[in-house]
C-alpha cells in the first residue's frame, strides 16, 4: 500500500517571486549594458570591456533564467508527471557555459593588450559608470537573497552568484582605470582583466555544482534528511522508517520512504495514520511531494527478488 500526497500550497507565490527576480535582473542588465557600452567606447579599457561583456551575458542569462523559472512553475502534465522543475537547473547550466565563453574572450583580449602596451583614456567615465553599477547591483543582490530564501530557486541562485562577482568586477575596473591612467601603470588594465576572467570562471564553477546536483537527483543534505526522519518518526503508530529517498527539482522537493506498522491494522486505519504523518510533515516541509509505502512490522524487503508473476512469465 502506498500513500501519495502532493502539497501545492504556495506554488503560485514561489513562481511569482522567481519571475519577479528574473525580470529585475533583466531590467538591471539592460540598464547597465547601455552605460557600459558607452564607457567602454570612451575608455578603450580591457577591464571595462570585460565588464561590458559580463553585463551582456547577464542580460542573456537573465532572459534564459526567466524562461527557466516560468517553465519550472508549470504544473505536472501527462508527459512530465514530476513537473518541470529541472528547467531551472538547465537554465543555470546555460548561464555557466555563457560565462565561461566570455571569460575566455576577456582573457584573450587582456593578453593582446599586454602585448600592444596601450593605455586607457577618459578613466573618469569608466569609474563613474562602475560606481553606479556597484550601487545598483547591491540593491539587486538584496532582493535576490530574499527570493532565494523564500523559494530556494536554483536558477535565481546561479544568477545571484554571478551578480556577486559583478560587485568585485566593477571594483576591479575602477582600480584598473586609476592605476592605468592616473598612475601610468600600463600593465594594470590587462592584468585586472585577466583577474576578472579568472573570477568569472570560478563563479561559473560554483554555479554549476548546485544545478548538476539537481539534475543528478542528489539526496538532501544530511541535516535536512535527519530532521525529516525525526519529524516523521514522532507518530506513535509507526514502528520504524526505512529506505528514505529524497531529491529536489527546481523549488519542488520529493520524498519517498517505507514505514513499518502493526500487521493487524486495517487499510482504513493505515490510511488515517498516513494522513496524520503527512499533515505533520507538511507543516515542517511545505510544498513537498511525499510517497509512503507501508510494510507490516518485521518485514525485511529483499532487493533483487523478482515478483512472482514476472518470474512465471520469464519461465514460459
Amino acid at each position: 500500500m502506498s500513500s501519495d500526497h502532493h502539497h501545492g500550497s504556495g506554488g503560485q507565490t514561489r513562481a511569482a517571486l522567481t519571475s519577479s527576480a528574473a525580470i529585475a535582473s533583466i531590467v538591471m542588465a539592460a540598464f547597465l549594458l547601455v552605460l557600459k557600452l558607452w564607457a567602454s567606447a570612451q575608455t578603450g579599457s580591457v577591464a571595462m570591456l570585460g565588464s561590458l561583456a559580463d553585463t551582456g551575458l547577464d542580460l542573456l542569462a537573465a532572459l534564459v533564467t526567466l524562461y527557466g523559472v516560468r517553465m519550472a512553475a508549470q504544473p505536472a502534465d501527462r508527459d512530465h508527471r514530476f513537473g518541470h522543475g529541472k528547467a531551472e537547473a538547465l537554465s543555470a547550466l546555460f548561464q555557466v557555459v555563457v560565462i565561461m565563453l566570455s571569460a575566455l574572450y576577456i582573457f584573450y583580449r587582456a593578453i593582446m593588450r599586454l602585448m600592444e602596451g596601450e593605455t586607457t583614456a577618459h578613466a573618469e567615465f569608466g569609474i563613474g559608470v562602475s560606481a553606479i553599477a556597484i550601487l545598483a547591483t547591491l540593491g539587486l543582490l538584496a532582493y535576490q537573497r530574499y527570493v532565494i530564501g523564500k523559494t530556494g530557486s536554483v536558477a535565481i541562485r546561479a544568477d545571484h552568484v554571478h551578480y556577486q562577482s559583478d560587485v568585485l568586477l566593477n571594483m576591479a575596473v575602477i582600480g584598473a582605470l586609476v592605476l592605468d591612467q592616473y598612475l601610468k601603470i600600463k600593465w594594470a588594465d590587462p592584468v585586472f582583466g585577466i583577474g576578472i576572467a579568472a573570477a568569472l570562471l570560478l563563479g561559473a564553477w560554483k554555479a554549476s555544482t548546485h544545478a548538476i546536483d539537481q539534475l543528478m537527483d542528489k539526496e538532501w543534505p544530511e541535516e535536512k534528511r535527519q530532521h525529516f526522519l525525526q519529524i516523521a518518526a514522532r507518530h506513535p503508530e509507526l514502528a520504524g522508517i526505512h529506505d528514505l529517498r529524497t531529491r529536489s527539482s527546481g523549488t519542488q522537493d520529493f520524498v519517498q520512504f517505507h514505514v513499518w506498522v502493526e500487521p493487524s491494522m486495517t487499510v482504513a486505519e493505515a490510511h488515517h495514520v498516513m494522513e496524520e504523518v503527512e499533515n505533520v510533515l507538511e507543516r515542517e516541509f511545505p510544498g513537498t511531494e511525499i510517497l509512503i509505502h507501508l510494510d507490516p512490522d518485521g518485514q525485511i524487503d529483499k532487493e533483487g527478488v523478482l515478483p512472482r508473476h514476472l518470474a512465471e512469465e520469464a519461465t514460459r
